[in-house]
């Protein structure tokens, strides 16, 4: 933290970062697109007995209903829910009308998904000097090209960004400051940082961590014994420090999603089981990009922290979630009998292929 060009130590070099969220986006896309669904409860995934909910309108979440929730756990919980099938095309399409409108701000842009960005506007080409006016320019013009809202976080690093981005959903925007930073992050639950995940948390809170205050009593040294490599991160961004930039056409090489039991596990069937959420948001990942991958890798975490994983690679690209979930299912069933309990499952797909496969270094995507 010596250094002068640290961000977090120089002021007079203080990058400006947005971090834009579309409210709701496929769901607001469907009810811009038909009107009869205005005001009204909106899931768009499946409603079968195996469906998973892609997105929520605002008016279903008040009932629970979240993304990634199996469809007849919404339908339970929102019986006037109204189920709308994707249309990726129409998304991709809105999603490129916001690209484009970002673009006329700054070139740093760092897409995450089809309605979510970071954006460096430390230079922005229209001259505008505060972020905050940026940003409300972005969101109004977003809103005359396409109809829908969005929300804004503005901060000094990306982690604070997606923060204040949160804190005025939905059609707001928020700015945490340098001086406010660091007292943001320290009334901050462990659960609320993004990248937390609940068996983080649990752990966290078995650690006596319950806020970023607790993790940043911490030493460096306690926070990588227990979570290693991002242990570090923590200990930083309970500081309000993230030297991480914005990175313009990032590579993306895998998708991927994993999840650690709360209870260890050591049954095909119940393995099988939780490998389907993570199955559902590789491919939902994957239809939102329009990428199709090749390669299918299943990791395994034992009771005893060993990590190994399995691949296979198809001759051609995955393509469908059927298709992925069978390839999983294969490789999981190819581990038995098992001689331990298993505490984490991960599937990944890698191998990425777009369109006509050209050179394969220049085809590839990342998660």
């Amino acid at each position: 933290m010596e250094h002068d060009d640290d961000q977090a130590a120089s002021p007079a070099r203080q990058r400006k970062i947005i971090h834009i969220d579309m409210d709701a986006f496929y769901a607001s896309v469907e009810q811009r697109d038909n009107p009869d669904l205005r005001g009204k409860p909106v899931a768009v995934g499946g409603s079968r007995e195996r469906g998973v909910v892609a997105a929520a309108s605002y008016e279903a979440r008040k009932f629970g209903v979240r993304s990634a929730m199996p469809s007849v756990t919404a339908k339970r919980q929102c019986p006037d829910l109204i189920f709308v099938k994707p249309r990726f095309e129409v998304y991709k399409a809105v999603s490129q009308q916001i690209r484009e409108i970002f673009a006329e701000q700054t070139l740093m842009i760092e897409p995450l998904s089809l309605d979510e960005a970071y954006l460096d506007v430390t230079e922005n080409l229209q001259g505008i000097s505060l972020a905050r006016d940026v940003a409300l320019a972005i969101r109004a013009k977003i809103k005359e090209v396409t109809g829908l809202n969005a929300s804004a976080g503005i901060s000094y690093n990306k982690f604070l960004a997606k923060l204040a981005s949160d804190h005025r959903k939905p059609n707001g925007q928020y700015v945490i400051t340098p001086e406010m930073g660091p007292a943001f992050v320290e009334a901050l639950p462990v659960g609320k940082f993004h990248g937390i995940g609940p068996a983080t948390s649990a752990k966290m809170k078995s650690l006596g961590l319950y806020t970023g205050l607790d993790m940043r009593n911490q030493s460096l040294e306690f926070m990588q014994a227990h979570f290693g490599k991002t242990g570090a991160y923590y200990y930083w961004i309970s500081r309000g420090v993230d030297n991480r930039e914005v990175r313009p056409n990032r590579i993306r090489k895998s998708v991927g999603a994993e999840n650690t039991f709360s209870t260890d596990l050591t049954a095909f069937e119940p393995m099988l089981a939780e490998l389907q959420p993570l199955i559902d948001k590789v491919w939902r990942h994957c239809e939102d990009e329009g990428t199709r991958g090749r390669t299918v890798t299943l990791k395994v975490k034992f009771a005893d922290f060993e990590v190994i994983s399995r691949s296979r690679t198809q001759t051609d690209a995955i393509n469908g979630r059927e298709e992925l979930k069978s390839v999983s299912a294969e490789l999981l069933r190819a581990l038995f009998p098992m001689d331990r309990a298993v505490r984490l499952l991960g599937v990944s797909i890698s191998g990425f292929v777009m369109g006509r496969t050209e050179d394969p270094e220049q085809t590839s995507l990342g998660f």
